[in-house]
């Protein structure tokens, strides 16, 4: 199980690279509108503090990294132009050491929490506490 969940660090580890490499393309003013879009939301994503699940969970904590940021990533790929995904890429294996935290996402993973938990209270109340009120 431990080598499980040290190839699974290693690949989220990869992936942050591929997210850098994203957030320099955005950047980039040969980058169509929809690429930087896609580009700025999934490096956002990946170098945001705050997850879905949160890396702390075992197993589920890194499998919204290796499925949400590879699904971006690869649809950005897409939308880049390669001479610009290329330099993007060689600019982020220069700065690997330095790793951006971009927190313009944390309120919207912070919303999605706060609803997720509101929904939860919801059903929990309507479908068991109410059911159990004489009335």
């Amino acid at each position: 199980m431990k080598r499980i969940l040290e190839r699974w660090k290693q690949k989220t580890a990869a992936l942050r690279i591929d997210a850098l490499t994203l957030y320099y393309a955005h950047r980039d003013p040969r980058t169509p509108r929809i690429a930087r879009f896609v580009a700025i939301a999934v490096a956002a994503y990946a170098f945001s503090p705050i997850d879905l699940i949160p890396d702390f969970i075992p197993v589920l904590g890194h499998l919204d990294d290796m499925v949400l940021v590879p699904l971006g990533i690869m649809l950005a790929v897409r939308l880049i132009p390669e001479n610009v995904l290329l330099e993007s890429r060689m600019k982020a294996m220069e700065t690997l050491s330095e790793k951006p935290r971009l927190l313009g996402a944390a309120p919207v993973i912070i919303a999605l929490w706060i609803a997720l938990v509101t929904a939860a209270s919801y059903v929990l109340y309507t479908q068991v506490i109410a059911a159990e009120i004489p009335g």
